[in-house]
């Protein structure tokens, strides 16, 4: 973007967004589970192996969050974001083990000026997450609220 932050006109439809990659460990995995999501799974290798999961697995929640965290990083912080009115449906399509490596990218889908607020617009992005065999292990949609180049100006 040359130094200028990301605004509601630079997103185009069937434009993609590489979010770059995060390793997960296990210590990372026990800390969020046993703060947030304290299921066996999330908290014992032996536990997650004898589980459906497989092993050690993080909560879809902590996989939300570090999803989050690539996203800021990715291009929100960057951004003239607003914030979201929500998101349409998130899907945990694999199981996030100790040892992975996460990459993600964003898809916009949509966009839309708003209605009501000449300064702001809405921009739908599908994201994904991926593991390092090509995996999709999260899926997910929502709309952000982006200022308009001219009024953030």
């Amino acid at each position: 973007m040359n130094g200028k932050k990301w605004a509601f006109e630079d997103f185009e439809e069937g434009g993609v967004l590489e979010l770059g990659s995060k390793s997960v460990t296990a210590e990372e995995i026990i800390e969020f589970a046993s703060q947030f999501d304290a299921q066996p799974m999330h908290l014992d290798e032996e536990a997650g192996k004898a589980s459906i999961l497989g092993g050690l697995s993080a909560s879809g929640w902590h996989t939300c969050c570090m999803f989050m965290r690539m996203m800021c990083d990715g291009f929100l912080l960057d951004s003239t974001s607003q914030g979201s009115p929500g998101i349409a449906y998130a899907r945990w399509k694999k199981p996030v083990l100790a040892g992975d490596t996460l990459t993600g990218r964003s898809t916009v889908t949509a966009k839309r000026e708003s209605a009501s607020r000449q300064n702001l617009g809405f921009v739908t992005v599908r994201h994904e997450l991926s593991n390092q065999r090509g995996e999709v292990v999260l899926e997910l949609e929502n709309t952000g609220m982006f200022i308009k180049r001219e009024a953030a100006a």
